[in-house]
Order: C-alpha cells, then structure tokens, then sequence
C-alpha cells in the first residue's frame, strides 16, 4: 500500500474596488519558505477542518478580517509549487467594502492593498492563483 505525503492549503484572494480599480490583499512572510516575499493570506488546513472554515481562520489570523462568505474558485497542486513537500491549494475568492483595512497578525509581517496591476513578486504560485482568479470575476 502507498502512503501519500500530499498536504492541503487554503489561499484567499480578497478584493476591495478602490475607486474604479479593483485591489487585492496580500501579506508579507514572516517565515521560510519565501520569507519577506508578499503572497496569498492562506495556510494549511489543519486536521477535520472544512476548507472554506480553514480560509476564514487563515485570514483572520493573518489579516484580522473576517469575511462570512467565501467562494472556492480551483485547487493548485502543480509537484514543487511549495519548496517543503507536496501541496495542494484550495483557492478562494472574496469580496469587502472598500474601506477594509487589514492588521498584519500571526505569520505576516505586513499585510496590504495592491492594485491588480501593480503586484509585487509574489511566492509561491500566488501569481498563477491571482491570475486565475481575476479571470472568473
């Protein structure tokens, strides 16, 4: 029998529309992997958890927002795209009033609005995920 070492993330992309251009949060890493590198607020959901309820918790922990509905948008778990083992990522996608502020808690070491069309580089395959994500609203 094979074991899998196959482990489960969750990622949100959260928007807010400044003026007439849309914004996306991403938070600065704390810690390795892709330490100071800005990404997706997300982590691993931990054991029995709902994906969705794991998004939440992620977000608000890193970000202080709590959000009530969350859309899962796709999975992401192209072999390599995380340096620490196998994972999969359950995107979400979100939606808060423009006047939203975000406090950088837990594993962030900042967190902050970024035009869609001015991102900064991001870890990861958060890229891919955002890309993805502003192609479905």
């Amino acid at each position: 029998m094979r074991t899998s070492k196959i482990f489960v993330t969750v990622d949100t992309v959260l928007f807010r529309k400044k003026d007439t251009e849309m914004e996306i949060l991403l938070i600065k890493r704390k810690n390795e992997p892709f330490q100071n590198l800005w990404a997706l607020p997300g982590g691993f959901v931990d054991e029995n958890e709902d994906l969705e309820t794991a998004a939440k918790r992620e977000l608000k922990e890193e970000t202080q927002i709590e959000i009530e509905t969350l859309i899962q948008l796709k999975a992401f778990g192209t072999p390599f795209r995380d340096p620490r083992s196998h994972v999969v990522s359950v995107a979400f996608v979100g939606f808060v009033e423009h006047n939203v502020v975000a406090i950088a808690s837990d594993d962030a070491k900042e967190a902050n609005w970024f035009l869609v069309n001015e991102l900064p580089n991001l870890a990861f395959d958060h890229d891919e995920i955002i890309t993805f994500a502003l192609s479905k609203i």
